[in-house]
């Protein structure tokens, strides 16, 4: 690993958000989810909830594998789940909504726990959305279009978090806590390891103070005798 990709990855990991998230509810086409992930990794969005159906979240993950590798997004069936868990850990739910209620989007304090909801391209946040939401924005316009394309609104709104949450500071000290931080830089700098960590259900080795694997050597040589070991129980097993 170069210094300068270790730098990167801390730098990003220094500046991930886990108190700022967004949820989509049925956005189903894959370009647009793709660009709010990747506008999300962007602002320093360390997680996206997405309410969506099989057929729409198969496209999705075949337009967004890049941003897939620094963002999770978890996937739902209907809303009610990731808001009351989003509730329940603090959280304010921010809806793009225009509705007589909604209020310019820069009035609302980003500051906070805040969960962006974004709606259908079509059709906006569904009903239960909006009755669901804390509040509701709108993003100025003065042209002849009615409103935003989804990503590109998601983008604005997000950019604003970003503004405020840098003006308070909230970018200027780590915010997810050690173990977080030790597992995603792991992950992020050395994607084939975890894979075959996840596969054999190994724990992931140590690094040293450069990010690289302590002993790289003589930890495979381990992982090698304990698989050997495996098929031959295995082999035994089926006997």
């Amino acid at each position: 690993m170069t210094p300068e990709r270790f730098n990167r990855l801390c730098a990003t990991l220094d500046k991930r958000q886990p108190d700022l998230t967004v949820l989509t509810d049925y956005v189903h086409k894959g370009r647009n989810l793709s660009a709010i992930v990747r506008t999300a990794d962007a602002v320093g969005v360390g997680d996206v909830h997405c309410v969506i159906g099989d057929k729409d979240y198969h496209s999705f993950r075949g337009t967004a594998l890049g941003s897939h590798r620094y963002v999770k997004v978890h996937r739902y069936r209907e809303l009610q789940t990731p808001v009351g868990e989003l509730k329940a850990r603090g959280f304010q739910i921010v809806a793009a909504h225009l509705s007589r209620q909604a209020v310019d989007y820069h009035e609302v304090d980003f500051t906070k726990p805040t969960a962006l909801l974004m709606g259908a391209e079509k059709d906006g946040i569904s009903d239960e959305a909006s009755a669901l939401a804390d509040i509701h924005v709108t993003v100025p316009m003065v042209g002849m279009v009615e409103s935003f394309n989804v990503s590109v609104a998601a983008g604005i709104i997000l950019s604003e978090a970003r503004h405020q949450r840098q003006l308070a500071g909230l970018y200027d000290q780590q915010r997810i806590d050690t173990a977080e931080y030790d597992r995603l830089f792991f992950e992020w700098a050395h994607p084939k390891i975890r894979d075959f960590c996840r596969t054999h259900r190994f724990e992931y080795p140590a690094l040293r103070e450069d990010g690289e694997i302590i002993d790289a050597s003589g930890w495979y040589a381990d992982k090698r005798e304990i698989l050997a070991k495996r098929r031959q129980q295995k082999l035994e097993g089926d006997m």
